[in-house]
């Protein structure tokens, strides 16, 4: 499984439809805790997440996108959301999303 970091363009897939999967993480500016959640349309769950339309946030906005990983299978992305929830906020986490650069971090499996 390839990973593609950004600037990298990934290749393009001829004659099949292709659903893209994010595995992401969201910080609250509230009360800086954590939300671990996947999508297949990043933009509009984020949208939701902050105003309100995810019972698990929405008392917890405003909330900041912090970390994003790219899959092309729902399998694989939910397999990837388990395992970063099982780190509990340990070391293996707050590697994870210190990420490098500063920025949100770009992962892609593909």
């Amino acid at each position: 499984m390839r990973r593609w970091r950004s600037g990298q363009s990934h290749p393009a897939i001829s004659g099949a439809a292709l659903y893209m999967w994010y595995v992401y993480i969201l910080k609250s500016k509230k009360d800086n805790k954590y939300y671990i959640g996947c999508t297949s349309d990043l933009d509009k769950r984020l949208v939701r997440h902050n105003k309100g339309g995810n019972k698990s946030t929405k008392n917890r906005k405003p909330l900041e996108l912090i970390h994003r990983e790219l899959y092309d299978d729902k399998h694989q992305a939910l397999a990837r959301e388990r395992k970063i929830k099982s780190y509990k906020g340990g070391d293996e986490f707050k590697r994870l999303i210190s990420g490098v650069g500063g920025g949100v971090d770009n992962r892609t499996r593909l």
